[in-house]
């Protein structure tokens, strides 16, 4: 019998997978899509034929010559000339020109003014939200052409300022889109670890939100692309715009001038129109499916996991809750020099239609340097909101106040919200209870380790790398630098457990919080997960408040603990004394739901019977 080899198995015993294939990237996958391949050489072409014109003919798109009126096609004017002599070949090369740059103009303005407004609308709602929303849906319900027309005669006769203005009436269409999207992905707990690891709300935004805004944005830019055409030629057809002008709008109007003469000169504008359109709009679906494929491909190992947190997500819906000190001027005793963090007569509470909801009423929490305090309850006791408000991570509605939350030394109750960003990820850590949730599935493992490490220690790319391929290292991955290059969907949840962890202890932090750390897991990570927290924080000497309903985790980990029932601490205790001689009914009910040392449960009553059997052994019983 051969032993495994030991390189390729994880501390929990199970076989490491070979490397992963190295994915193709976005630009290789979209140029070998026959669909996208067509559409980018239709469009390469076209734009190379329009800004080289002048390489493709001689004759000025724009110089009338009645003796060539009608004419056919001649050398040097293979289309011939249209109805005052003008050469169609020049003149459909050059009007690719006012076109395309039209519709670029148009493009650019609506993102300039779409994207930034949606993504600030999103990510803050408030009373910006509110404005811009209304405004946006405003602008949607005017009709675009009836603007642009009553625009062109007050600004003049300008292909390029009516482009513009078309980007403008554009921009609400790229609001709605960039604001959904940002809606749809704020509350994902990825986002929320960010801004526990003392990311700024624009680094957030620049880092987290925009990429997974940006898909959905290039998608629609290349639909709004052929918009712009169209619209352009119709303005150009009613004879809006740079008057002597080139253009594939104005060619039609003039087809159309001369429909029964030459028919025959609907078809070079009339095509090239379509095609270009339709190469955009081909273009359009191509980009859908590589990039949205990839967002499904990567969203679709969190998505269980997301919606089994939504509860949770729901509290961290963060907005810079301010924490009310309730009595400013009261004298507090001075805190033990090995006292961490002291918590005095927190309070949280949420209105509703008859007044208020409190779910933290009244807690007061010490903890030391070195300690590990555990907070229990059942769910909904108020452990997790007592955590978040520690930790600034309240919504807005939410009404906090103390008599004060001081950590080492320092008062947090009232910090603004750069302040807390300083605290938070380098000072106080937070471990969440969804590892898929709490992983931007956008991004490799080895960014979302080192982007907190660059920001808090500001160590070069190369050190952070190296610091973290350490981290990982040390809570048990196996394989660090396959770990550091994969997605989160590319591990299991024990290892993505493990990778905040590591994130967590990143930046040596003084004190720890916890919440449900083992829940996503099954009893053998568990244990070695408590194992590796409980090794961290002694060799680290780090304060802990474990946050669990579980008494089990309490046992294996904890120094101290304090019981929450209904948001207020019923009994604090030292975790030997609590489990050999609880004092409140409710620990003793919390301790007696545990299943060790219990009675076995009888016999279940068969189908229809009206009274229990009592316990069988042997026979037919059995």
């Amino acid at each position: 019998m051969t032993l495994p080899d030991l390189a390729s198995m994880d501390p929990l015993g199970a076989t490491v997978p070979p490397p992963l294939p190295r994915r193709a990237g976005r630009l290789k996958r979209l140029i070998t899509d026959p669909t996208a391949a067509l559409s980018i050489g239709v469009l390469l072409v076209i734009t190379v034929a329009s800004f080289g014109a002048s390489l493709l003919t001689d004759a000025d798109p724009n110089a009338p010559a009645l003796a060539n009126t009608l004419g056919p096609p001649a050398p040097g004017h293979p289309l011939g000339f249209d109805g005052v002599g003008r050469d169609i070949w020049a003149r459909l090369l050059y009007g690719g020109q006012v076109s395309l740059t039209g519709a670029v103009i148009a493009l650019v303005v609506a993102l300039a003014i779409g994207v930034p407004s949606g993504l600030i609308a999103g990510y803050f709602k408030g009373w910006f939200d509110g404005v811009s929303s209304w405004i946006a849906n405003l602008t949607m319900a005017m009709p675009a052409i009836v603007i642009l027309i009553v625009v062109s005669q007050a600004i003049g006769q300008s292909t390029n300022a009516a482009m513009l203005v078309f980007g403008v009436l554009m921009s609400p269409g790229v609001f709605r889109l960039v604001r959904g999207s940002v809606i749809a992905v704020r509350e994902e707990l990825y986002v929320d670890a960010a801004r526990v690891s003392g990311l700024g709300s624009g680094r957030i935004m620049r880092r987290h939100i925009l990429p997974v805004v940006a898909a959905p944005t290039v998608i629609q830019s290349a639909q709004m692309l052929g918009i712009a055409i169209i619209i352009q030629a119709g303005l150009q057809f009613l004879g809006i715009g740079t008057s002597g002008e080139a253009s594939w709008g104005a060619m039609l109007s003039d087809a159309f001038a001369n429909i029964y003469l030459a028919p025959h000169l609907l078809i070079w504008p009339g095509v090239t129109i379509v095609v270009t359109v339709a190469a955009f709009a081909l273009l359009g679906n191509a980009l859908r499916d590589v990039l949205g494929a990839q967002a499904v491909k990567q969203s679709r190992a969190t998505r269980r996991a997301a919606k089994a947190a939504a509860k949770v997500a729901a509290a961290n819906r963060i907005a810079g809750t301010t924490i009310e000190v309730a009595h400013p001027g009261a004298q507090h005793t001075a805190l033990d020099p090995e006292d961490l963090l002291e918590v005095e007569n927190l309070r949280v509470a949420y209105p509703k239609v008859d007044g208020e909801s409190v779910v933290v009423d009244g807690v007061s929490l010490t903890i030391r340097k070195g300690e590990v305090l555990g907070l229990v309850g059942e769910s909904g006791s108020g452990k997790t909101q007592t955590a978040f408000s520690i930790l600034g991570l309240l919504p807005p509605e939410a009404k906090v106040s103390a008599d004060t939350i001081t950590f080492g030394g320092e008062e947090l109750a009232g910090l603004s919200r750069t302040a807390m960003n300083v605290i938070r990820g380098r000072r106080i850590a937070y471990i969440p209870q969804e590892p898929m949730s709490n992983l931007d599935p956008s991004f490799k493992i080895g960014f979302q380790l080192t982007e907190p490490i660059r920001q808090h220690l500001g160590l070069s790319k190369k050190q952070a790398k190296a610091k973290a391929i350490a981290l990982l290292t040390r809570v048990g991955i196996n394989d660090p630098e396959r770990t550091f290059n994969a997605y989160p969907h590319e591990i299991s949840g024990g290892m993505a457990q493990r990778v905040l962890i590591a994130g967590a202890v990143s930046c040596d932090p003084e004190l720890l919080i916890a919440d449900e750390p083992t829940t996503a897991l099954d009893v053998t990570v568990q244990a070695e997960v408590l194992d590796l927290m409980r090794s961290l924080q002694e060799e680290r000497q780090m304060g802990m408040i474990l946050v669990t309903h579980n008494f089990g985790v309490v046992a294996d980990i904890c120094d101290r603990v304090a019981v929450m029932q209904t948001g207020k601490i019923v009994e604090t205790a030292p975790a030997k004394e609590l489990f050999a001689n609880p004092q409140h009914p409710y620990t003793r009910m919390l301790l007696d739901s545990t299943l060790e040392d219990s009675v076995p449960r009888p016999q279940l009553a068969a189908a229809g019977s009206t009274t229990s059997t009592a316990p069988t052994t042997g026979g037919e019983g059995a």
